[in-house]
């Protein structure tokens, strides 16, 4: 079965929100841990346990576990295969991109079947070219996994290069949001190739109606942005769209009912 038809089928049974597992130190000390693999596992694992089998997609970001070495990246195998196990879908958030063999390796680290490492989906930066990801979008296809890729962020920073503009007058973020569309031609009911798309833009300023493909959308509660924000930029039907929380759910913990309870708030409000 491939991605986007597994996405849809969890989108239809819990919602479309990705919950975010963001272990930096700071979250760690205000849940009482420590700022070592010790902690790092404690506050992963419970979040595992709070998340697994009650939202549709859940988001450990690969940076805070590799920040404590080979220990932290084995927490991080152990994340993903926990909710696995518990048939949750899991998107690796490690923004990788290169070229050639490099991105080969990449894309068997992430999506290949029997890594450890793999989730069911990867995020990619397609900064060298959108070509550059070819054989992560091969391997996702391949391994029945799904690839989304950065393409309009809101951090101010992105700009600069996001919205420049090609020679065919196309900006660099539409020729990606072009380059996923292809991708994605034909399939039913999503393609497996995702974007990136930060929910607190002062506007949407790329055309995804050809996309065909679903669109992960960071930067919801916490960093500001609403349910009318959501429906600004994409419109009210959200078909596709998956808003991701993390710090406004993460900040109930540690106790595991708690944790629940906030994931489930906010996934029956953008529901």
């Amino acid at each position: 079965m491939s991605f986007g038809t597994r996405l849809a089928k969890a989108v239809a049974e819990r919602g479309p929100l990705c919950v975010g597992i963001d272990p930096h130190p700071a979250l760690l000390g205000q849940w009482g841990l420590t700022a070592d693999a010790a902690g790092l596992e404690r506050f992963a694992l419970t979040c595992v346990e709070a998340f697994a089998g009650q939202v549709s997609l859940v988001k450990p970001q690969s940076a805070f576990f590799e920040a404590h070495g080979s220990a932290g990246v084995a927490v991080l195998e152990r994340v993903v295969g926990g909710l696995r196990d518990a048939d949750t879908l899991v998107l690796v958030d490690a923004k990788r991109g290169d070229i050639g063999s490099t991105m080969a390796a990449y894309a068997a680290a992430y999506l290949a079947e029997g890594s450890p490492l793999a989730g069911d989906a990867v995020t990619v930066s397609p900064f060298l070219g959108f070509g550059s990801l070819d054989p992560a979008v091969e391997a996702a296809r391949a391994h029945g996994r799904g690839v989304f890729v950065l393409a309009r962020t809101s951090n101010p920073e992105g700009a600069g290069v996001q919205r420049a503009v090609l020679p065919d007058g196309r900006t660099v973020a539409q020729s990606i949001v072009d380059g996923a569309a292809a991708a994605n031609a034909g399939a039913d009911p999503l393609g497996d190739v995702g974007l990136v798309v930060g929910a607190t833009l002062a506007e949407l300023d790329v055309d995804l109606s050809a996309l065909n493909g679903p669109v992960l959308a960071p930067g919801f509660g916490a960093q500001g942005a609403g349910v009318a924000d959501l429906r600004r930029l994409f419109g009210a039907e959200l078909r596709g769209v998956l808003p991701s929380s993390s710090r406004d759910v993460l900040r109930h913990g540690p106790d595991v009912a708690s944790l629940r309870a906030a994931a489930l708030r906010v996934r029956d409000e953008v529901s």
